[in-house]
């Protein structure tokens, strides 16, 4: 059941480190590299991962969910969404889900892979290394259609081990998969910025995800890649639509936010998490972009943890 219809407060209070770190399972004969289960399948994963089905769960792959009858509340980077019929959420590798109903509240299927299941054309063509412009994903026909078809096309296949050989039934899969992702990538109404920004821009994302605790001028990126600052400042505006510098801010300052809400670490310790050199240092940095202090944006974003979608507002 949904917890009153209210997402969870926190994990795992004074340990601080409330957020599960999901490695990709392991299925005893099934294709490597991907998973096709039920939400309750699911469910059953968050306990092997040890945090449970509450805890803020953040996977080393892909992860779709789409939802047949019912809803399921959740949020994602500390946005609140309900993933209703026919809605489907895309959860990208490092961001941090976190779930507001027993998955067994709902009826859908959990689709899992690792980001190097599909081959580098399917990986471009359908920007796996994107965000979700949109939370939840929710097509339209006739897309809706087309979407559901593959999917279900793909459960059938998973499901037959014994028909083919198995590299040939990992390679059916791997097709069917590729046609999903593409599809839901591509879906109508979604965003037409081309990735201008191509290989220099992919190359400033990687280094800044692998770098971002250790540092914060992009004038190190720069010549670490070998690029001038205004060629990544250029490729950066290109593909995300701002300087290198504020996607890099923006980087951390998402680090800075997880860490302030799904753990109980203080605020100067997730300073030196992220590599600032004292807790004032920190505090300035967070300040000059939220408009607040870390503490209270933990005080307020706790707060309003509790209101799902949907949900009553407070004093209504």
């Amino acid at each position: 059941m949904c917890r009153n219809g209210q997402l969870p407060r926190r994990a795992a209070a004074g340990t601080g480190a409330g957020i599960t770190e999901a490695a990709f399972p392991v299925t005893p004969g099934g294709p490597p590299g991907v998973e096709v289960t039920s939400l309750a399948g699911f469910a059953a994963l968050t306990d092997r991962w040890g945090g449970g089905v509450y805890a803020p769960l953040r996977p080393a792959f892909h992860l779709l969910i789409t939802v047949r009858s019912g809803v399921l509340l959740c949020s994602v980077d500390l946005t609140a969404c309900a993933v209703g019929e026919g809605a489907w959420l895309w959860v990208r590798p490092g961001q941090v889900l976190t779930l507001a109903c027993d998955l067994a509240a709902a009826e859908g299927t959990a689709v899992l892979f690792q980001p190097g299941f599909l081959g580098a054309a399917t990986a471009s063509a359908a920007r796996l290394q994107r965000r979700a412009w949109r939370l939840p994903l929710t097509p339209a026909e006739p897309a809706a259609g087309q979407v559901r078809a593959t999917l279900e096309m793909l459960e059938r296949e998973y499901r037959r081990l014994t028909d083919l050989p198995l590299e040939v039934h990992v390679e059916v899969v791997r097709h069917l998969l590729a046609v999903l992702v593409l599809r839901l990538a591509h879906l109508p109404g979604g965003p037409r910025r081309e990735m201008a920004g191509g290989e220099i821009f992919h190359r400033f994302q990687q280094a800044v995800e692998r770098d971002f605790t250790r540092s914060h001028r992009v004038e190190d990126y720069a010549r670490a890649l070998g690029y001038c600052v205004r060629t990544l400042t250029r490729a950066t505006g290109a593909a995300a639509g701002c300087g290198a510098k504020r996607f890099l801010d923006d980087r951390i300052l998402l680090e800075a936010k997880r860490l302030l809400v799904h753990t109980d670490l203080s605020a100067a310790a997730v300073g030196e998490r992220l590599g600032f050199p004292g807790a004032a240092v920190f505090t300035r940095f967070f300040r000059l972009r939220t408009r607040e202090t870390p503490v209270a944006f933990r005080e307020r974003a706790r707060g309003l943890e509790g209101e799902a979608p949907g949900s009553p507002k407070r004093g209504a």
